[in-house]
């Protein structure tokens, strides 16, 4: 009753009943009520449903979310030069010179090929032969750990005795890691990089020699430097463009392939690198066949051991069978998207890589050799255990 005016109504708020009584703890969870008494069902939903499995989702497809929008914050790099590629057997080196618009020398350049090794036995084993006729030094660099500062055995030591064709003209340096675990392991990748550089000295390397860098499973043509080892004016860097594999020579993926790469050494100027140090690109220049192992350990070995191992996100990516079904579906071993600029490459190569029946212009010896190396060709996706 109030100035002759009363109301009767009664109130279901629990809130006119509730806040601003009792204790603090009983105030607060008053208050807790009286907001939930005002929320209704579809909040609820979101919040105790829809917002955990987003953020589960998140967890579990995060870098897929990441690559997949990498157009909206990255552009592509600046596009190459490309200089056109010319070779035939039949032609002449002076007519291919010409043809590239370079004279021919009248004694070919020195050739030094330098790699830094980890455990790609049978990468390196076809590698060296397709290059053992134009190469003059073989340059290699093993450490006992890898870039991620695990404990490595000295593999390419071990196995030494398959390499006697090339122990003539062959320079072998182990390195001690450092073992530094948690630390980036693009560092130790640079360290060992920097001490080949030291190694190439050693080795005799001089003033207009010509140094192919590149990764072993980068594989150049042995034509493509017999080119660049005849010509003239060539360019001082010139990155190699490779067919890109992946598993083996059975999944082609692109021709995009272009970290390798060769220089006319310079005194002071040239460093051993593999990242991009030339605008000008020489297409169809060779193979780089990645993840291309005949063991499933080896896979699992590299998945820890190389630079990139922070994709291995959960423990179940090392299960072998699944490393196994993986390589005979073309598929991603880290469940990734694909590394592109633009939504419609990336949408364009998602999914496994279709298969390849082709053979034709791989490296000799592999073919040459093809029992050997069956697992390298198509139709023999399966691995060995152990």
């Amino acid at each position: 009753m109030a100035d002759g005016y009363y109301s009767s109504k009664k109130t279901d708020d629990v809130c006119d009943d509730v806040c601003g009584q009792g204790s603090q703890a009983a105030l607060s969870m008053s208050r807790l009520r009286c907001i939930l008494r005002g929320l209704d069902l579809k909040i609820y939903i979101f919040l105790f449903a829809v917002v955990p499995l987003g953020v589960f989702g998140i967890y579990l497809h995060g870098q897929k979310i990441s690559y997949f929008l990498r157009p909206l914050w990255e552009k592509p790099p600046k596009p190459f030069i490309d200089i056109p590629h010319y070779y035939n057997q039949n032609v002449s080196m002076e007519t291919l010179c010409r043809l590239h618009g370079w004279k021919i020398r009248e004694s070919p350049r020195r050739v030094y090929d330098a790699v830094l090794f980890s455990n790609e036995v049978d990468m390196l084993t076809i590698r060296w032969n397709e290059l053992y006729p134009f190469v003059t030094q073989f340059v290699l660099l093993e450490s006992n750990s890898t870039f991620t500062g695990l404990p490595k055995p000295l593999i390419f030591g071990k196995n030494r005795e398959k390499f006697k064709f090339v122990e003539n003209r062959l320079t072998y340096v182990t390195t001690g890691g450092r073992f530094q675990k948690g630390v980036n392991p693009f560092y130790e990748e640079a360290y060992q990089r920097v001490a080949l550089d030291q190694i190439l000295r050693v080795a005799g390397i001089e003033d207009d020699d010509l140094l192919i860098m590149s990764d072993v499973d980068e594989i150049p043509s042995a034509h493509t430097i017999d080119l660049l080892r005849w010509c003239d004016d060539t360019p001082p860097v010139v990155h190699l463009g490779l067919r890109d594999y992946l598993y083996s020579f059975e999944y082609y993926v692109d021709d995009k392939s272009w970290r390798a790469s060769v220089h006319r050494y310079q005194t002071g100027n040239t460093t051993y690198a593999h990242f991009r140090q030339s605008d000008y690109l020489l297409p169809d220049a060779g193979w780089h066949c990645s993840f291309c192992f005949r063991h499933i350990s080896e896979f699992i070995f590299k998945m820890k051991a190389y630079s990139h191992n922070d994709r291995v996100r959960f423990s179940h990516y090392l299960n072998p069978q699944r490393i196994q079904d993986v390589i005979c579906k073309g598929a991603d071993l880290f469940d990734m998207l694909p590394e592109e600029y633009t939504f419609k490459e990336i949408i364009g190569k998602m999914g496994p890589i279709p298969r390849s029946h082709s053979a034709v212009h791989l490296p000799a010896y592999l073919l040459n050799n093809a029992e050997k190396y069956k697992y390298l060709l198509p139709g023999n996706c399966k691995r060995e255990n152990g």
